[in-house]
């Protein structure tokens, strides 16, 4: 499906895209052969094929979270670079 090049202006106008007159002739030969490789896709037979959101199955990455013991307070503001008694010192963002 070759597009026009009032289509590909169009395409460019809806997804808010400034094309250079040196882009206007590649982006219509790749939003063309974008739309042609649908077309291919369009031509599967995917019948009995339930539909899906994910190609592959989620898994979650995270760990679960595990009660553990606190670092003392000197372990942990060993390098902190101001510190008062047990706290981190930092500048006040709102005054």
């Amino acid at each position: 499906m070759k597009l026009s090049r009032e289509e590909v202006l169009h395409i460019a106008r809806l997804a808010r895209l400034g094309l250079s007159e040196e882009e206007i002739g590649p982006m219509g030969e790749q939003l063309s052969n974008i739309l042609e490789n649908f077309e291919i896709l369009k031509q599967v037979d995917t019948t009995g094929i339930p539909p899906t959101a994910q190609s592959v199955a989620l898994q979650s990455v995270m760990r679960e979270d595990e009660v553990a013991p606190s670092l003392p307070p000197g372990d942990v503001l060993a390098n902190a670079p101001r510190r008062e008694d047990d706290y981190f010192k930092v500048r006040p963002v709102l005054e």
